[in-house]
């Protein structure tokens, strides 16, 4: 039997996408095995696939479904789970620093503590970029977490009903939605909205027209939705938004927002009594002085092909957090879930390389294409590399499969087939037997 006190420390901070399915795969490997103590670090105490947030946000999607417990994916596979924020770094001493936690009150939890490490892999993700615009932390909500995805939905439920109750007209704000970034998340939201909103009026607000009363604006500073794939695919979501009578301007700079709505560069006043963040993205303000790594100017840890961060060998990044090199491309790889899920798998085969002594091999990104959800409507993409070795665009029902597929594939990295399978069927039958969207 493995001696405890021999075996090497291999640390993940942050749980989301990449970072849980690395954990899983090297507990389930090394762990099991005994040929690693591997440990997560994470400040939630559930994991939910951030891709998915603006459902929940909408309503069409209930959080307490999706939600996966650490405490219980670290026993089932031999891994351990550390809650808390990561907040510093001994790279002398290889230790990482986590910040107390507290309780729901506000009392302490869990102590300040230190973990130590023989290979450390930050995989934090990013969160939304407001770039500094005045009334952007008071006045929008970012879909970064959880919780604010479940605060915007009792928001928007709150807004409807007190629409419905009160006797006077409806200010010219009122049941307004006004999202800012038409990337794939401010694409996904509007269709999802558009649905949500009119099951949710159903439900007894017959005081609402849908049609009338409620108002989607998707506002983006390119020149065209959706600026980061292929024109063709933008044109088309386009064309199915403007088709569900959302409001879309392109070429619009948000330079200030109020309680009341948004103002853009040219001067256009957007009412809008809920307004969402979803343009831009950086990594968290505490990796820019985290021990002298190098950083990007979006806080993004540099690495190598290998991964490894380029001024530490011992220490990885992967996912959003990650600056990581595109051999024949000007820029670095995109910070999107095939990305994380791609380096997550890639590591997983490498550690075990590395505790052998043998060397890393570099990493290559596949970009398999893009896909965007328009909810029922309608799902729009290119795939790439595969059938024909190019790109083609997809659309309907079958790019609507691929979509879901990419959850799936997350869920089967994490449970393996047959959970995967039976989860599915359970989900089919109970969503028959439930509203159709969230009503609390």
């Amino acid at each position: 039997m493995t001696d405890p006190s021999k075996l090497r420390d291999i640390v993940i901070v942050g749980g989301g996408a990449g970072g849980l399915e690395l954990a899983t795969r090297l507990g389930d490997t090394l762990g099991r095995r005994g040929r690693a103590r591997v440990t997560l670090i994470e400040r939630a105490r559930t994991h939910l696939w951030k891709p998915l947030l603006h459902e929940f946000a909408a309503g069409s999607m209930d959080l307490d479904h999706h939600a996966l417990p650490y405490l219980a994916q670290a026993r089932w596979h031999h891994f351990r789970f550390q809650r808390g924020s990561m907040d510093g770094l001994d790279r002398l001493r290889r230790r990482v620093l986590v910040a107390p936690t507290a309780d729901e009150e506000g009392r302490e939890l869990i102590p300040r503590r230190e973990i130590p490490y023989d290979t450390l892999v930050m995989a934090v993700g990013s969160h939304t970029n407001d770039f500094g615009t005045p009334g952007a932390r008071e006045h929008a909500i970012s879909l970064d977490m959880p919780e604010q995805a479940e605060r915007f939905h009792k928001r928007l439920i709150n807004a409807c009903i007190r629409a419905n109750s009160q006797r006077g007209p409806l200010r010219p704000e009122q049941l307004k939605v006004a999202i800012i970034g038409a990337g794939a998340t401010g694409v996904e939201l509007a269709a999802e909205l558009h649905k949500t909103t009119r099951e949710l009026v159903a439900y007894g607000l017959d005081k609402i027209n849908p049609e009338k009363d409620v108002r989607l604006t998707l506002i983006e500073a390119a020149p065209r939705i959706l600026p980061a794939v292929p024109k063709r695919l933008s044109e088309a979501a386009e064309e199915l938004l403007r088709g569900l009578n959302v409001r879309v301007l392109t070429a619009e700079r948000v330079t200030e927002m109020t309680a009341a709505g948004v103002v853009t560069a040219s001067g256009k006043k957007i009412p809008a009594e809920l307004t969402v963040w979803a343009a831009g993205i950086k990594a968290p303000d505490f990796l820019k002085s985290l021990a002298g790594l190098e950083t990007s100017r979006l806080n993004q840890l540099m690495v190598r092909e290998t991964l490894e961060t380029t001024r530490d060998p011992d220490i990885f990044a992967i996912g959003d957090c990650a600056s990581c090199p595109w051999p024949g491309h000007d820029r670095s790889v995109p910070p999107t879930a095939q990305a994380a899920h791609q380096q997550a798998s890639h590591l997983a085969r490498m550690l075990p390389r590395r505790l052998a002594g043998r060397p890393l091999k570099p990493w290559r990104y596949r970009d398999f294409g893009s896909l965007v959800s328009l909810g029922e409507y309608s799902t729009v993409g290119n795939l790439m590399g595969i059938l024909f070795g190019g790109s083609f665009f997809v659309e309907g029902l079958f790019a609507r499969l691929m979509y879901v597929s990419l959850y799936r594939m997350h869920l089967y990295a994490l449970h393996g087939p047959a959970k995967v399978v039976f989860d599915t069927l359970a989900r089919l039958i109970t969503r028959r037997t439930e509203p159709r969207v969230k009503l609390h």
